[in-house]
């Protein structure tokens, strides 16, 4: 079963500057990642190694800084749509709830905390981990909180058939966190690389907390939620 988000029904307030400049940063970022793996694949194997997070650098508090760079590379084109897809239909709201320099520093946080749970339950891996996934799973957990009576827009794949469900978002963001879990379980053995559920959990949970210290006076942000459930429900 797939689940790919579509839209929600929670209109923005106001421009979200901050999530347009990340999704405008990670796809130059990639755009560049993609002419030197077609036309320099030496250098572009330097290049992630270089700026990408390797758990065992940082267990070591080596590289420090890719615990920034890793956040705006990924590994191929699935990877970056999701990640974008996901951070323009979730974030926006989020940036309402929080203002545009108080959700960069939320962003910025989640994305450290995914990366150190990452590093704890494999600090001597060595292979590159890179993308904004983190990052933005800290934003599906601030958006579960802040706004659970959403109604989320979902394409849902059940192996032949498909269909367009809308569901609310906290049984989105729910079962989306369970995956992670389970898949996360799944893969504590597996030290051959694939994809860093830790660092989707870790996100996750630093997002629920964070949220409650960056989003702006909870009686301003209900009452506009109120009239957004009432017209748009």
């Amino acid at each position: 079963m797939v689940f790919i988000p579509l839209s929600d029904n929670i209109p923005g307030k106001r421009t979200p500057y901050v999530v347009y400049a990340l999704i405008l940063v990670n796809v130059l970022v990639f755009i560049y990642e993609f002419y030197l793996d077609l036309f320099h694949p030496a250098k572009f194997n330097q290049f992630v190694n270089t700026y990408a997070l390797i758990p065992r650098d940082i267990a070591h508090f080596e590289n420090m800084e890719t615990l920034v760079t890793s956040m705006f590379l990924h590994g191929g084109f699935m990877h970056i749509f999701g990640n974008m897809l996901f951070l323009f239909i979730f974030g926006n709201n989020v940036e309402d709830s929080m203002g545009h320099l108080r959700f960069f520093s939320f962003y910025m946080l989640c994305g450290f905390a995914a990366s150190f749970l990452q590093v704890l339950v494999g600090p001597s891996v060595a292979i590159p981990n890179l993308g904004a996934s983190g990052a933005i799973a800290g934003v599906l957990g601030a958006y579960m909180i802040t706004y659970p009576r959403a109604k989320v827009n979902t394409l849902i794949f059940l192996g032949f058939f498909v269909m367009i469900r809308r569901v609310s978002a906290l049984f989105f963001l729910g079962i989306w966190f369970i995956l992670q879990l389970f898949s996360g379980v799944g893969s504590i053995a597996n030290t051959s690389g694939g994809i860093a559920y830790f660092a989707h959990i870790g996100g996750f949970l630093a997002g629920i907390a964070l949220c409650f210290v960056f989003r702006k006076e909870v009686r301003e942000r209900d009452e506009w939620d109120e009239l957004i459930y009432r017209g748009y429900g």
